[in-house]
C-alpha cells in the first residue's frame, strides 16, 4: 500500500506559471483632492432611475437573481434590434471575453490580437492554456490588419479586435475591418471587443451590430462598465449568431450577473438620452484635452474613445509620477506610455497643466 505524500501540495496546471498580473488604475490617494483618470471610467453618477432600481434589487440579494438574465436580455434585445437568441451576457465584456476562450481555445491553439491592446487578452488566452500570437500596432498606433491576416494558421481559433483600441484610441474603418474579415477563415471566430463605441465620432468607423448578421464568425462584445457608468457592477455582453451566443450561455458562471447589475442595465438602457448628453459632454472635452495637447507639442494619436494616448518611452514613470504629484492619476504603461482618462474639465485642467509643465522641463 502506497503512503500519499503531501509535501509538494496539489498539482497546478503549468499554463498558469508566468501570466501576466492585471493592474488597475490606481485609486485617488484617500484625504486628498486627486482625480483619478486612470481606469476608464465614467465621472458621473448613476444615470436617471439607475440607482433606485440598483437599491429595489438590493433588498432581496438574500435570493439569488435570474440566471438567465431574462429581463436584461429582453431590453437588450428590443433597444439593439437583435434576436435574444443572439445575446449572452457576463461579468464584464472582459468576463465574456474569458467565456470565449472557453469555448473556442485550449492548449496547442494560438489566439491573435494585436500589441499593445487590452491588458486581459494575454492573461485569458494564458488561463485557457492557448498561446497568444501578438501583432504589433503600427508606427500610428493602430491595428496593423494586414499582419494580423498574415499571423493566421491552422491553430488560430480566436482574433481580438480591440475597436478603439485601449489604450490608444485609434479606431478600424469600416473598409479595413471588412477586408480584414473578408481574409479571415470561417472557422476562426473574430472578436470585435466595443467597449468604448459609444464614443465614436467617425463616421467611417462601422458599429459591429451592422456586420455580424452577414458573418457567422463575428461577435461583438459591449459593456455598460464605461460610457453607461456601472463599472462597479461587472455587467457586458456579446451579440453573435446563435452557435457562438449558445455557446457563450453555456461557459457563463452560474448566476455571476447580480440582479442589482441587471436591474441597473435594464434602467441605464431606459435613459438613453441623459446617456447620449452624457457622452457628447465627454466627447466634447476628450477634443479640448486632444488639441490642447497637441498644442503643447505632444505627438497624440487620434481617440475615439474616452482618453488618450501618449508613448513617453523612458519618461513613462516619470510624466505619471508628476501627474500624480499634481493631483491627477493616470495610468502608465512602463517603457511605452501613459493613458489618461477624460474626466471632468476640473481634472483635466489639472493633467493638461501637469503636461504642460512637465513638457518644460523636459526641453
Amino acid at each position: 500500500m502506497c503512503t500519499p505524500t503531501f509535501s509538494e501540495g496539489p498539482r497546478l496546471r503549468p499554463a498558469l506559471d508566468g501570466i501576466p498580473t492585471y493592474k488597475p488604475g490606481r485609486p485617488a490617494a484617500p484625504g486628498a483632492v486627486t482625480y483619478k483618470l486612470s481606469s476608464n471610467e465614467n465621472p458621473y453618477p448613476p444615470l436617471p432611475g439607475v440607482m433606485e432600481a440598483a437599491v429595489r434589487a438590493a433588498g432581496s440579494f438574500n435570493r439569488y437573481p435570474d440566471m438567465a438574465c431574462t429581463g436584461l436580455l429582453a431590453a437588450l434585445a428590443e433597444h439593439f434590434g437583435v434576436p435574444v437568441s443572439h445575446l449572452a451576457t457576463g461579468t464584464g465584456s472582459v468576463g465574456v471575453a474569458q467565456q470565449l476562450l472557453q469555448a473556442t481555445a485550449g492548449p496547442g491553439d494560438e489566439v491573435i490580437y494585436a500589441w499593445r491592446s487590452f491588458e486581459a487578452y494575454p492573461i485569458i488566452t494564458q488561463v485557457s492554456g492557448a498561446t497568444s500570437v501578438q501583432v504589433p500596432l503600427t508606427a500610428g498606433e493602430e491595428h496593423d490588419l494586414d499582419a494580423m491576416a498574415e499571423a493566421v494558421t491552422e491553430r488560430t481559433r480566436l482574433i481580438f479586435v480591440c475597436n478603439p483600441n485601449n489604450p490608444t484610441g485609434t479606431a478600424i474603418r469600416r473598409a479595413d475591418l471588412e477586408r480584414f474579415l473578408d481574409r479571415v477563415p470561417a472557422d476562426v471566430l473574430v472578436v470585435l471587443d466595443e467597449a468604448y463605441r459609444e464614443f465614436v465620432r467617425d463616421e467611417d468607423v462601422t458599429d459591429g451590430l451592422a456586420l455580424y448578421r452577414s458573418r457567422p464568425n463575428l461577435c461583438v462584445l459591449r459593456t455598460f462598465s464605461k460610457a453607461y457608468g456601472l463599472a462597479g457592477l461587472r455587467v457586458g455582453f456579446a451579440v453573435a449568431q446563435e452557435p457562438v451566443a449558445a455557446a457563450l450561455r453555456k461557459t457563463a458562471v452560474p448566476f455571476g450577473v447580480s440582479q442589482i447589475a441587471q436591474d441597473a442595465a435594464v434602467a441605464s438602457l431606459r435613459a438613453e438620452p441623459e446617456l447620449l448628453d452624457r457622452v457628447a459632454t465627454l466627447v466634447a472635452e476628450r477634443g479640448r484635452v486632444h488639441g490642447e495637447l497637441t498644442a503643447q507639442g505632444w505627438t497624440v494619436p487620434p481617440t475615439q474613445a474616452n482618453f488618450v494616448w501618449l508613448r513617453l518611452g523612458e519618461a513613462t514613470v516619470a510624466f505619471a509620477a508628476a501627474c500624480d504629484a499634481a493631483g491627477v492619476v493616470v495610468r502608465p504603461f512602463p517603457g511605452e506610455g501613459v493613458r489618461v482618462t477624460i474626466g471632468e474639465r476640473e481634472a483635466n485642467d489639472l493633467f493638461l497643466k501637469a503636461a504642460a509643465d512637465f513638457r518644460a522641463t523636459v526641453r
